[in-house]
């Protein structure tokens, strides 16, 4: 007896300008869909990442690359829908600056989850630090209260923290291209569940990329779309973030983008930061 792949298709992915960007093809009906049905499941991007190591509840999901590392065995990585840091990425604030190169061992920091990849990135770069887990918006609010010494800062915050009076310490996306010879650093990725199976995977994936083309050729609209999510940007602000992260390279890694998701993980596996060797693979 064969299970047939399911119709109806949950992606769950974060509430922010970037995704809503994305995936405005797909919210707003603009593309054939070939008979499926998607349902969109806007959570924050550390509780995605629980959800999927716990139940594996949603068919797609946006997980961090760190936290692929704990769900390769039940999930695949989809070749599109990367968010990947092409010389930036996550940034280390401060109200008061310091030399992260010298000083950053032993203080408090801010982070926005332990399975996240500015997590991951962040322990590579220094992993003598202390971890306060805060929701990722409230990061720079537990600096301005004295409750950690830095914060490391996702999603908008990477634009509008020098507003608020902060001091960048750390870009850890341009560190991790020194450290590679130019890589960029891996964030985020678009995970489909293996269960689905191959010709489902194949169709799912083809459909999210056609989405995140739609976009791209219709920026004005799907930039409408997105400014929706953009948490205080204004449009030329959400489209520089937009641009950040919505990209050729979220239409598909790149082979270098691959190899770049591959030595993350192995970076934090020889670092002792992950317990196994991580298996990645990519379809659609």
């Amino acid at each position: 007896m064969t299970t047939e792949a399911p119709s109806k298709i949950r992606v769950a992915h974060s509430p922010d300008s970037d995704d809503a960007f994305m995936f405005y093809a797909l919210a707003k009906d603009r593309i054939d869909t070939e008979g499926l049905t998607f349902e969109h499941v806007l959570q924050d991007i550390e509780s995605l990442n629980r959800k999927a190591l716990d139940t594996a509840e949603f068919e797609v999901t946006a997980v961090s690359i760190h936290a692929y590392a704990y769900l390769s065995d039940r999930y695949a990585l989809l070749n599109s829908g990367a968010s990947m840091g092409e010389g930036y990425g996550p940034r280390l604030v401060a109200k008061k600056p310091f030399d992260p190169a010298t000083e950053l061992a032993g203080k408090t920091l801010a982070i926005p989850g332990k399975m996240t990849s500015a997590f991951l990135a962040m322990q590579l770069y220094q992993p003598d630090f202390q971890a306060l887990v805060v929701d990722f918006d409230k990061v720079m609010d537990t600096v301005e209260a004295g409750k950690a010494d830095a914060g490391l800062i996702i999603h908008e915050g990477q634009l509008t923290y020098a507003d608020r009076g902060f001091e960048r310490l750390l870009d850890l996306g341009e560190w991790w291209a020194q450290e590679t010879g130019g890589l960029p650093l891996p964030l985020g990725g678009n995970a489909i569940r293996r269960d689905l199976g191959e010709e489902r995977m194949e169709q799912v994936g083809r459909l999210l990329r056609s989405s995140i083309q739609y976009a791209l050729d219709h920026r004005e609209g799907a930039l409408d779309h997105a400014l929706t999510y953009g948490r205080g940007l204004d449009r030329e602000q959400a489209d520089e973030f937009v641009g950040m992260y919505v990209n050729q390279r979220t239409i598909d890694y790149g082979d270098d983008g691959r190899e770049a998701v591959r030595l993350f993980l192995k970076r934090g596996h020889e670092a002792g930061l992950i317990p196994h060797t991580v298996d990645v693979q990519f379809v659609g």
